[in-house]
Formats: C-alpha cells, structure tokens, sequence
C-alpha cells in the first residue's frame, strides 16, 4: 500500500513530494493518488489555476493530480465533471493538458465507449481539446482489441482531415496539435496495421505540407519500423 495511506494531509504530502520544479512531476505518486482519493480530493485543486499555480511548481502538480482524479470519476460514472475535463483540455499549461490525456486513458480503461463518446463530442472542439483526444485514445494498452485501434484509426483520420483544412497555422495550439499527431498516427497504424496502412497511405492525397511533416514524423517511430520495415522505406520515398 502506498505511504499516501499514512499520510494525514495530502495536499501536503502531494506538495513535498511533487517533483517539481524539474523536467519530471512525481506520475508514481499521481496514480497512487487517484487510486486512494475521491471527489472530495480532486474537485479542490481544480482551484489551483495557473495564476495561483504556475507551470513548474509544486502548485502545479495539485491541479495536474485533480485533473487526473477527474478521469477516475467520470469512469466511475460522475459524467457530470466531463465539461470540467474539457475545459482543462484548454489549459495553457502543458502539464495540465498531459493530465487530460492521461484522464482519458483512465477511462478508456474502465470503458472504452464511453471513451469513444466522448471523441465524437470534442472531435470538432478547439486545437488542444483534438490534441487532447488523440493522445488521450492512442495508448498502446487502450488498442490492443483491433476494434478500438479503429475507432482510433477514424478519429486521427478526422482530426486530420480538419488540420488540413486550417488557414491560419501560426497559432501554438496548432502547432502543439501537429506535434500529437505527429507520433500518434504510429501508434494506431502499429495497433491495426491492416486497417491502420491504407488510412495512413491516404493522407498523402491531401498534399499538404503540414500533414506531410505528420507522415514524415511517424514513420520515423521504431514501432512502424518493426512493423514493416519495406513499408516505411516505401512510404518514405514516396515523400521525397
């Protein structure tokens, strides 16, 4: 059992033992965390904002611990805090973004539909809740069934399709969105790659530069190497 169980006071356990400032917050102690609290736990330090808790500080990791309690208890049925998750989606602290995602991965571990619900309600959200979702479905353990590695495939494929469409590139959160997927597309290819290579191969139809930046960053990715090696080569050439 972890030492949170000993613990009297949480909050400052949580503030001691944060990790931060540094390039790593304290995940063990996060997970632990959520594993042991409740709602009345996560709810208050959602209060910690960025004005009260800015990024790389100890004050920071309360609100990155709340946000993940969040998954756990919109997992556990409280659907009523899904509106407070996405908003969190929009934080301009990157840690508190993570969070998001790894909230997501929390509920589609306890239900994958519920998971998948909830990408078609943000799929057409802003920059960062998009990014949020793809980084949130693309979890190796989350698409082990080849059916959930689909879903996945079609939300890329939409998220995608929508970049392509942006006339205004300039923006961070485009940018922060572009990065995401430049790895997450591997990990749903790699999930289903009999679905997942001809849903990758159509991107080039788009002749866009910045989804080709998307192509080129993924078949980088060991994963897709392993996968198919001659594939990659090929697909490599091709943007050449």
């Amino acid at each position: 059992m972890h030492v949170l169980v000993e613990e009297g006071d949480w909050t400052a356990y949580l503030l001691e033992n944060s990790g931060l400032p540094g390039p790593r917050a304290n995940l063990e102690l996060t997970l632990a965390y959520v594993e042991l609290g409740a709602e009345k736990d996560f709810i208050p330090l959602l209060d910690y904002t960025p004005d009260l808790a800015p990024e790389n500080t100890p004050e920071e990791f309360l609100a990155f611990c709340g946000t993940v309690g969040l998954g756990e208890l919109i997992a556990n049925g409280l659907r009523e805090y899904l509106p407070d998750l996405r908003k969190q989606a929009s934080d301009p602290r990157w840690r508190i973004r993570e969070a998001v995602a790894m909230a997501l991965k929390i509920i589609g571990k306890h239900d994958f539909y519920l998971l998948s619900f909830i990408c078609s309600e943000w799929v057409r959200g802003n920059f960062l809740e998009q990014r949020a979702l793809a980084a949130g479905i693309c979890e190796p353990e989350l698409l082990s069934d080849p059916r959930h590695a689909e879903l996945a495939l079609q939300l890329l494929d939409q998220i995608t399709h929508l970049l392509s469409g942006v006339e205004n590139r300039k923006l961070n959160d485009f940018r922060v969105l572009r990065k995401g997927l430049g790895y997450c597309w591997s990990v749903a290819v790699a999930a289903n790659p009999e679905c997942g290579k001809p849903a990758f191969e159509k991107l080039f139809d788009l002749n866009d530069k910045d989804v080709n930046w998307i192509i080129r960053e993924n078949l980088k990715k060991n994963r897709m190497a392993k996968m198919d090696a001659a594939w990659v080569d090929a697909l490599s050439a091709r943007l050449k």
